[in-house]
């Protein structure tokens, strides 16, 4: 059985310009990140192994806030979370799957947690 090496963020909130109707653009609205990378491991992790083993963690937190952009829009939260995939592959040739998992804060009314989980493998 092969390991494997996943690198996450967990409930990163972050302000977003998405949506379609009129109550959602204009403004940005508030959604809930969780990512998950698979990358290239290591034969093993050693105390003294350097750090360019694996990947900065804050790698994932800048592709759901600085990489999506303050004036980009985006109609579907499914286009952000390709946006977010798109940004880690061309970071790091290392990473082999992106998961990201998007809740749309906004529309929760009972602590729903209504949105999307879109999973993509490098091509």
């Amino acid at each position: 059985m092969a390991d494997s090496l996943f690198l996450e963020i967990a409930d990163f909130e972050q302000l977003v310009h998405t949506g379609i109707y009129s109550e959602e653009t204009g403004r940005p609205q508030p959604l809930r990140f969780t990512i998950r990378v698979k990358l290239k491991e290591q034969p093993r992790y050693e105390p003294d192994t350097s750090l360019d083993a694996s990947k900065n963690y804050m790698d994932l937190k800048f592709a759901a806030s600085g990489a999506l952009g303050e004036n980009t829009h985006f109609k579907l939260i499914e286009a952000v979370a390709e946006h977010v995939c798109d940004t880690l592959f061309v970071q790091d040739a290392r990473v082999e799957e992106v998961s990201v998992k998007i809740v749309k804060l906004a529309l929760s009314e009972a602590d729903e947690k209504i949105g999307i989980t879109l999973t993509r493998e490098r091509r």
